[in-house]
Order: structure tokens, then sequence, then C-alpha cells
């Protein structure tokens, strides 16, 4: 294995900026609509100010991923003869696994596309395995193989405060979106291999909060080796309660505590919390 093998992904990962630099990370970045007008994450909008249209009541749209894109960063990586690893989100979630695929097909460079089954920081689990799986010499196989454990110790669950969002993206029928309006339903829902399911529901904060015990107690054979707490704008002091909940008090880490992307917000909405563990060793079937 040489050190041609170069990193992409898709910019619903979430990276912090020294670790993009450190790995060579390319990032394509994708599209939302808000009232109207189409922007590119990271590029003509940012995460706080999508977070600010939330606010102001203004629910985004997901855009199709460009194609040209994925070829321009494809033709871009491989023009000095190297090889492209593709770890993109869950198709489950977006269209941008078949569109790299297909741009793939497009290109002179030699471009391997893998389905992440993730998102967020599950898929940064596996990015980042990647990376120093090809600063370690592994073939690409190895990597692949690694990506497939690491999607196996991963758990994404969304904490979902409010369901406006999930209305207006067809995922919640408008009937029920307003009688959980007036009930103040909260949900959590599991990012699965071929699904996202409502995992759990009640009527205040404090079913996260209930929630965030029982990870904690899940985990006491199986430890968490890494925590993402992804969210919309959430309150830091929620945030720290949640970290605090699910991690033991001598964890010598805490929990990645930064706004999920524009194109995750679009499906979650204001004050949503994602909960990414990686374990030690492979989750049960039925957790996944």
């Amino acid at each position: 294995m040489t050190a041609t093998l170069k990193l992409l992904t898709d910019s619903s990962i979430q990276l912090t900026a020294e670790e993009i630099e450190k790995y060579h990370i390319t990032i394509v970045p994708l599209s939302v609509e808000v009232d109207g007008k189409s922007y590119v994450d990271g590029e003509d909008i940012s995460r706080q100010e999508l977070v600010e249209h939330l606010r102001q009541g203004n629910i985004p749209k997901t855009s199709q991923p460009a194609m040209g894109r994925f070829v321009e960063a494809y033709n871009e990586l491989g023009k000095d003869g190297s090889e492209v690893l593709a770890i993109m989100m869950s198709d489950v979630l977006s269209g941008t696994y078949e569109t790299a695929k297909t741009a793939a097909t497009m290109t002179d460079t030699k471009v391997t596309v893998i389905n992440s089954k993730s998102t967020d920081r599950g898929l940064a689990f596996q990015v980042l395995a990647a990376a120093k799986d090809i600063q370690a010499g592994k073939s690409l196989e190895e990597i692949i193989a690694h990506c497939q454990d690491i999607h196996k110790r991963t758990t994404i669950d969304v904490l979902i405060d409010n369901l406006d969002c999930l209305v207006a993206g067809g995922r919640v029928s408008k009937m029920a979106g307003m009688l959980t309006k007036l009930i103040n339903l909260k949900i959590i829902v599991r990012l699965r291999d071929n699904s996202l399911d409502v995992y759990s529901k009640g009527r205040s904060k404090k079913l996260f909060l209930k929630h965030a015990k029982e990870i904690a107690e899940h985990h006491l054979n199986n430890p968490i080796k890494a925590l993402g707490l992804s969210n919309v704008g959430t309150d830091a002091d929620f945030l720290q309660k949640l970290n605090d909940l699910i991690l033991p008090a001598d964890a010598a880490f805490s929990g990645l505590r930064e706004l999920t992307s524009p194109v995750i917000m679009t499906h979650t909405g204001l004050n949503a919390v994602g909960v990414i563990t990686l374990a030690s060793k492979e989750e049960p079937a039925d957790n996944q």
C-alpha cells in the first residue's frame, strides 16, 4: 500500500478543523435550500447561520448534491495518479452515496465509494480510522473492513425537540405534527442500516435525560471509546448534562459538542441533539 490513496467525504461529516488538516481530508459540500434560495454548505452558509434561519421559523430543504462537484474533486485528487476512497453519508438520509458512485464512472481517477450507513460524528469515526490506516500503509481491503467494524460499534440516536422539520420533510404527517405540538411530544430516533426509526417518545426533555442514563447503563460492559453530541443550537448546560450522564465520572475525554451540518439540521430541527457513541466492541444486532 502506498501513500497514493486519498480520502474524500461529504459535508454532513463532523470533523474538527485540526482533523481535516492533519489527515488531508477532502470534503465535498452539499446544499440546502432556505426560503427558495439554494446555499452551499460551508461556502455561502455557515452552521450558525442555518440555526438562525431555524430560529426565525424558516424551514430548510435538502437539495440534490451536485454531480459536478464530485467529478471535479475526483479529477483533482487523481491528477497525480492517486486513487480515491470516498466514504459517504447513509443512503437512508440522502442520495449523496448514489451521486458519488455515479460521478466515479465519469472520471479517469480510480475511485472506491462506500456507504458508511452513518453520518455526522459517526461518519467521522470511519473517516478518521481510514486516515490512520492509510498512514499505517494498510491495504484498501483492510481499510474498508475497518470502516465496517467501526460502523458496527457506532450508534446514532437523535433527540428531537420539535417535529417541525420532520413534518416539513414529509417524514411525519401534518396532523401528527399538530397533535404532538399540543402535547409537547419529544421523540428519539435511531439511524439504522436501512431506516430512521422512532426509538422512544415522551412529553418532556426528561425523556432525553432518561435516555442518556440508559446509554450509560448499556455501556457498563462495553465502554464508550468516543462520543459526539452534535446539535442544532442546543443549550450548552443541557449538552453538559447529557455528557455527564452518558460518560463515567472518570472518563478521560468529553463528548465533541459542535453544531451539526445544515444537511442534518434540515431533518432534525432546532434544539435537536445527535448522541453518537463508538463502543469498544461490536454492538448487538438489535442496537443497529
